[in-house]
């Protein structure tokens, strides 16, 4: 009989808890509810909230709408969002995240103290995915004139010649995020000033080891994740390095049959948007085919 283990560590961060609590809460009292994008980075639990009621819409559709509630996930949004809302009398039910909500008001005020200086003087820089929600919200705050940098390489772009002032998307990787800011360190121009704010969710990044340690205590991780999801692959790397044998599936139907062959202990995973009765239907999946 094969041992089954389901991560205690994984599941829904805060943020993302709160934001479905909202959502469910509104549908509960039988209201017509709008969210702006997928409201978890999760097929599955975004087709339980569709069953439920809640309508998915995109910034296009926004801007259709008028006197209606709309939902803001935990990702955030930039200014405009809320500008538009005001303007089509739309009642905003925010669910942003509150450590992402800091890091908004942190990059709204560094580019507030930034553009009282002569053109030139500094760059705000996020290191994080481009075109990604939290990402669009960040970059709003200073007018689209922040500097997004995906990885390690796109460090080496940066012109070192100004001031710098180095944030990081909530969901990044730590490591990563510290070789960022040595290399800065090592390249800013004299004179020039570099700072960099920590500012990656310890309830991210403190699942880095957990997951690591989990990771190798079994024959077989079955990480279950969003495909959509950034938290997600960081972690699902971090399984893979320490467990080769990690496959990376979004719901039980993915779960192959001979994965199990010669296999004792199965470890079950999943990203901060990953809910816990999914790695619970991987769970029955798998005792289903013993």
């Amino acid at each position: 009989m094969i041992q089954i283990e389901i991560d205690e560590g994984s599941g829904f961060c805060f943020g993302v808890t709160t934001a479905i609590k909202k959502a469910e809460e509104e549908l509960a009292q039988g209201k017509t509810l709008y969210c702006l994008g997928d409201i978890v980075h999760n097929g599955m639990e975004c087709e339980r909230l569709r069953q439920m009621g809640l309508i998915t819409i995109n910034h296009d559709d926004l801007r259709q709408l008028h006197d209606v509630k709309v939902l803001l996930r935990a990702h955030g949004e930039p200014p405009e969002t809320y500008e538009l809302a005001r303007k089509n009398n739309i009642e905003i039910i925010d669910a942003t995240c509150p450590v992402v909500l800091q890091l908004q008001k942190r990059i709204k005020t560094q580019y507030n103290t930034l553009r009282d200086l002569p053109r030139g003087e500094g760059s705000i820089v996020i290191f994080g995915k481009k075109g990604h929600a939290e990402v669009l919200g960040l970059v709003g705050q200073t007018q689209s004139t922040a500097i997004v940098i995906e990885n390690f390489d796109e460090v080496k772009k940066l012109d070192f010649s100004h001031d710098i002032f180095l944030y990081s998307q909530t969901t990044k990787s730590l490591d990563e995020f510290h070789r960022i800011i040595d290399y800065i360190q090592s390249h800013i121009a004299p004179g020039a000033v570099f700072k960099s704010f920590d500012t990656i969710c310890r309830n991210v990044a403190n699942r880095m080891p957990n997951i690591s340690q989990f990771a190798t205590k079994h024959d077989l991780i079955l990480f279950v994740c969003g495909r959509k999801s950034s938290n997600g692959k960081v972690l699902f790397n971090e399984c893979l390095r320490v467990n080769p044998n990690t496959r990376l599936i979004e719901n039980p139907n993915e779960i192959q049959k001979e994965w199990l062959d010669g296999i004792q202990t199965v470890g079950i995973c999943g990203a901060t948007s990953t809910p816990r009765w999914l790695m619970e239907q991987c769970r029955d999946a798998i005792m289903a085919m013993q």
